[in-house]
Order: structure tokens, then sequence, then C-alpha cells
């Protein structure tokens, strides 16, 4: 079993993917993804449920933070478009988290790297260029919400992340929020998105990866929390357009990785 790897080794690697995810301001778990796969030798399955509950983990230590930085009236004067991303953010996690459980594992492996790529090309996205707003009107945005909502779940439950990556830039375009709001809200959203691809996940008997690994599981989380504290404090330190296209190499190196993988 995985739970008796070298303790001190699961928390430095969880340690590192929370400092890479700190000084970006994301929770990393799309780095943490191959890092279970191909140093910890999980399968596809295994490592994205695994991913999905320390993510979950994470999120629920991040929000407190985030919203003490941005005030909660602030956040909640936008309950609506965290209502329009969810209309179809839960839907979506409820499919791919069955997509998932259904899939091949060569297929699932082909899935992850595909989107490995996906999020490469959104941190660069996100990270160097200005983003402005679509400008859509109220008629258009909404089913735009809903539809993208459903986009982002499917995927944050596929790869067992937040999905912030993507929520982001989402909510910019889209609603027009600033970076800052952005933040707190793609919290909002995440945390009962997350929640229900948990469920789904919850239902297959591969579920019971959790309960055989839950000192694996429980360690990297607290070097991710603790990780990302730091990275957060480095945050500026290194500029973005170094640190942004060297982790999205590192991404797309994962990709290649996933896909060759037996």
């Amino acid at each position: 079993m995985r739970s008796s790897r070298s303790l001190p080794l699961v928390f430095g690697a969880g340690a590192a993917i929370g400092v890479l995810g700190g000084m970006i301001g994301l929770g990393g778990a799309e780095f943490r993804l191959p890092l279970l796969i191909g140093l910890f030798g999980f399968a596809a399955l295994s490592a994205v449920i695994l991913n999905k509950a320390m993510s979950l983990v994470v999120v629920l230590f991040a929000l407190p933070a985030r919203l003490a930085a941005v005030p909660a009236a602030e956040v909640a004067a936008r309950w609506p478009v965290a209502v329009n991303l969810l209309a179809g953010s839960l839907l979506g996690a409820w499919a791919g988290a069955t997509w998932a459980l259904r899939m091949r594992s060569a297929t699932l492996y082909r899935v992850l790297a595909a989107l490995m790529v996906l999020m490469a090309a959104a941190l660069v996205l996100t990270h160097t260029t200005t983003m402005g707003t679509l400008d859509l009107p109220l008629w258009a945005q909404v089913p735009a919400g809903v539809v993208a909502g459903f986009g982002i779940g499917v995927v944050a439950a596929i790869m067992g992340v937040a999905g912030g990556e993507l929520l982001i830039p989402t909510i910019v375009l889209l609603f027009g929020e600033d970076i800052r709001t952005a933040g707190s809200l793609s919290l909002l959203v995440s945390l009962p998105t997350m929640l229900v691809a948990f469920a789904r996940y919850s239902r297959d008997g591969s579920f019971a990866v959790l309960g055989a690994n839950l000192r694996f599981t429980a360690v990297m989380a607290c070097g991710s929390i603790a990780g990302a504290v730091l990275g957060g404090l480095l945050l500026g330190v290194f500029p973005d357009v170094v640190l942004i296209p060297a982790l999205a190499v590192v991404l797309l190196l994962s990709a290649v990785k996933l896909a060759r993988h037996a």
C-alpha cells in the first residue's frame, strides 16, 4: 500500500505542489495528479479520487483565508454569478465523475493528458494576457454561464481538481468581475461542485482506495496546505514571465507522460 511510503517524502511532495499553486494563486491540484501517478504509482482512477479528496481539503482551508482578504459582503453581492455557474457545474461534476468511472484505464490516461494540455493553455492565458469581458446581454450570459459551468464541472471531476484555473477566467470574461473577486467566487463554486463529484465517486467500489490510503492522503494534504501558505508568501517573488511558462512546460511534459502511460 502507498500509505507505507516515507511520510516525509509524501509531505514534501505535497508541500512542493502547494508552493507551486500558492505562487500563482491556485491550489496546484493539476500538478499533484501526475505526481500521484508517476511518483507514487497510483492507477489513473485511484489518483483522481485521491486528488479530489486532497483538493477538497485544500479548498476548505483556503476559503476562510480568501474570504478574509475579500469582504464577505462583496462576494455575497455577486451571488447570481455563483448560482449561474453552479446550475451547470453541479450537473457537470456528476456527469464527469460518471464518465471517469466508466472509462477504460487507457482511455482515462489519454483524457487526463488532453486535460493537462487544456490546463497549461488556461494557465498561460490567465496570467500572461489582460482579460476583458465579453459584454454579453443577460439573455445570452445566463445560458453561457450554465454551459461553461457544465464543462468546468466535467473537467474538475475527471481530474480531481477544484477547477479554479478555468473558473477564474470564465468569471472575468462572462461576468466582468475583477480577478480578486473572481478568485473568491471560484472557491464558492468549486466547493459544492467538488462535493457532488466526491459523492458520485463514493458510490463506486474504486472509492475504497481512499480508505486504504487515509494516512497518505492526510499527510500529502497537510503538505499541500503548508506549501500553499509558503507559496502565497512567495507570490510576486518570481516574475510571471518566467514562472508561468515554466509551469506550463511542466504540465505539458506531464501530459506527454500520461499519454504514454501503459
